[in-house]
């Protein structure tokens, strides 16, 4: 079963953060907010994309739901997210 802390150290192992918060504790469903400097210049779409890369198969086997927001640093000073 997967926890909040488990996906935050998935996320944190495979991608450089300076932030990650996870919300859940039905060990299905979770929410996430990632900012790191690897998303600068990079789409929407490619930003997803790196975070499902470091959760791997944990995406399709364990983890039944994630929504999830992608932030640079500079995106969250300047109040998005």
């Amino acid at each position: 079963m997967m926890t909040k802390e488990s996906i935050r150290d998935l996320i944190a192992a495979r991608i450089d953060c300076t932030e990650i918060e996870v919300l859940g504790d039905d060990g299905a469903h979770f929410e996430a907010t990632i900012v790191s400097p690897a998303f600068d210049g990079k789409s929407r779409v490619a930003r997803h994309q790196l975070v499902y890369a470091a959760l791997g198969d944990h995406m399709r086997e364990a983890i039944h739901a994630l929504s999830f927001k992608t932030l640079t640093p500079a995106e969250r000073e300047g109040g998005r997210g």
